[in-house]
């Protein structure tokens, strides 16, 4: 299966500059990149099936959508390349998907060079995820991956902010972050975040370097194990690649 190796000659497809700097489109054989300011990577697509997750953390937030039992809705903050957004469209049973944007070119350049589907089932809207939140629709899966060239948002550390994610899940409904991870594995704001969700998180430490939350709509909401792996394991053959290995590293809040 495929495995992304920067040997080749990058081929610039797209550049724009817009309010917050510079946005890049680069090939690399058969991978597409989005970048953001001085050449940093936000997200890898695999032109041949835009729907594969190369990478480890993208696939770790798909197992946050699996925590759920059946997953019906969908609230991304942050589209990057729309990779996650389209694996979860192609893999999951997903009635409705609303994506929150700040940079209104990230969209464009998805669909016309990231492989990003103009789903029916999908609702892009452009603006400050902070701002935008308040008139999302409630969801069963709330993606939060807010990054830019230096880093996470101000968003990933906001407590209100991240109080306000998980109260609009729906009973039953998961959190997924994509959080920066720390030099001694664990993620940034790890003190804070153990105060606002009360220590009841799990953590997907991935090879990437960040960490993935996995936060749950209340305190009485457990995680199901045995289903998630079982729930995993249907879906593998259809993904192409297992998620055993990165289940078999989830560990409660550190």
């Amino acid at each position: 299966m495929p495995v992304t190796e920067k040997l080749q000659d990058e081929r610039l497809l797209a550049e724009v500059q817009d309010a917050y700097g510079r946005v890049r489109v680069v090939e690399i054989g058969e991978y597409r990149f989005l970048e953001f300011g001085d050449e940093v990577e936000q997200s890898c697509v695999f032109t041949a099936d835009p729907s594969w997750l190369e990478y480890d953390y993208t696939r770790a937030m798909l197992i946050g959508a699996l925590c759920h039992e059946r997953a019906e809705t969908a609230l991304f903050l942050g589209l990057g390349a729309g990779n996650l957004t389209q694996a979860c469209l192609r893999f999951l049973e997903l009635d409705d998907v609303e994506v929150i944007e700040l940079r209104p070119d990230v969209p464009r350049l998805a669909m016309e060079f990231l492989g990003l589907s103009d789903d029916p089932r999908l609702t892009i809207r452009i603006g400050d995820a902070l701002e935008l939140l308040a008139s999302a629709e409630s969801t069963d899966v709330l993606f939060l991956d807010l990054y830019t060239d230096t880093g996470p948002a101000a968003g990933h550390l906001a407590w209100r902010f991240l109080e306000d994610c998980q109260q609009k899940l729906n009973p039953g409904g998961w959190l997924v972050i994509n959080q920066w991870g720390t030099d001694d594995g664990k993620p940034l704001g790890a003190a804070l975040l153990r105060g606002l969700f009360h220590r009841h998180y799990w953590e997907i430490p991935v090879k990437d370097g960040n960490v993935i939350l996995l936060i749950p709509a209340d305190l009485e909401q457990e995680l199901d194990i045995a289903g998630l792996r079982k729930r995993a394991a249907q879906l593998a053959p259809r993904l192409g690649y297992s998620l055993d290995g990165l289940i078999d590293v989830m560990r409660p809040a550190s």
